[in-house]
């Protein structure tokens, strides 16, 4: 990838806030980064120059963090949450900070409607390997800051983020598959859905304690019990829900992109991770794709639509020919489940997206 574009992106989009127009998110950094990624450095500045104008100033803070824990999910402290890690980010490596922070912003990844969670994984695979110049350590700064300001938990999730929950029998045990493909389809099937699927994503998340079924749906994925174990399971919850797009995404064809790009995010920061946050890190992403699967796709799904076959290189092009900033990030998220699991199927996701969008 083109380092110097991508900088140069990142330098136009800090000067806006995280959000518009309320609460809407600022998807420019992330957009920017899939492009350049997949080699379409040349369309970066172009799509911005169309982009920026919706965005909002970078907001002015009121006053610094001092208990962190207070502060946590308040969006009017969004300025003092962005100040706090650039600071932070200025006197530890990078790596330090996010392995400080992501075991506390873990339990709030439905912040932004999951937006937290996938800014600071577009922003970890620039700096990993890509290397930790200012403008990228700025990225993640802005990142962390977006997360923690907007930080809400999942429904019914906090005891599968409790070290100290007791976790199920291990696939041996059980005799069965244990976190991979089955297992994880298994548990996304089982998934039930609010009966009133109206209004934006915060009015439908407090919904779900109220559905019988939702928290032991939720405990459905047996946890983790390793590493690998959990890089399995994400790389499975990531494949699944990308397919589970073909079948649910006329329903809600931009929410439903969260529940691939979320689990994408957190499988994509691991490396940059110490390995014992690895297990929580599946369980946060099973709830936030559970979530956005239960409050946005239908209960029966759609026969797979029929999408033109492309070679992955050319389902990205299509993506960033269309422009809209959900069809590039879905396109990027299934050509990485694609080269994980060389399941086809995948790659017509990101074709539909963008005949839905």
């Amino acid at each position: 990838m083109s380092d110097g574009i991508l900088d140069e992106a990142y330098e136009r989009l800090h000067r806006t806030g995280p959000e518009y127009d309320g609460w809407l998110t600022n998807h420019g950094p992330m957009a920017v980064e899939a492009l350049a990624r997949h080699g379409h450095q040349q369309r970066v500045h172009r799509w911005l120059d169309d982009y920026l104008g919706r965005l909002d100033d970078l907001p002015r803070g009121l006053r610094p963090i001092d208990d962190w824990r207070t502060a946590l999910g308040d969006p009017k402290r969004a300025g003092d949450w962005l100040a706090y890690f650039d600071r932070e980010l200025r006197e530890r490596p990078w790596r330090e900070v996010l392995g400080t922070w992501w075991p506390r912003l873990l339990p709030g990844i439905a912040a932004g409607a999951t937006h937290g969670v996938i800014r600071v994984g577009h922003a970890v695979r620039a700096l990993d390997p890509g290397g930790a110049n200012p403008q990228r350590v700025a990225e993640l700064g802005q990142a962390l800051g977006y997360w923690a300001a907007r930080w809400q938990p999942v429904p019914g999730a906090d005891r599968l983020l409790d070290p100290a929950a007791p976790v199920g029998p291990t696939a041996a045990e059980a005799g069965g598959p244990g976190t991979d493909g089955m297992d994880v389809d298994a548990a996304l099937a089982g998934l039930p859905r609010i009966d009133d699927q109206s209004g934006g994503i915060l009015a439908r998340l407090v919904r779900l304690p109220g559905v019988p079924r939702w928290e032991p749906a939720l405990a459905a994925l047996r946890p983790a019990r390793t590493p690998a174990e959990a890089e399995r399971g994400l790389t499975a919850l990531v494949h699944r829900a990308g397919l589970d797009y073909l079948r649910f995404g006329h329903a809600a064809p931009v929410m439903l992109v969260h529940a691939v790009t979320a689990p994408t995010a957190v499988l994509r920061t691991l490396p940059a991770l110490d390995r014992a946050l690895w297990a929580p890190s599946l369980a946060a992403a099973w709830a936030a794709t559970a979530a956005v699967t239960s409050v946005y796709a239908p209960t029966a799904g759609t026969p797979p639509p029929t999408v033109p076959a492309a070679a992955p290189a050319e389902v990205f092009a299509r993506a960033a020919r269309h422009g809209d900033e959900h069809v590039v990030k879905l396109a990027d998220a299934v050509l990485d489940a694609h080269a994980a699991t060389g399941d086809e199927r995948l790659l017509a996701a990101a074709g539909y997206a963008g005949q839905l969008i």
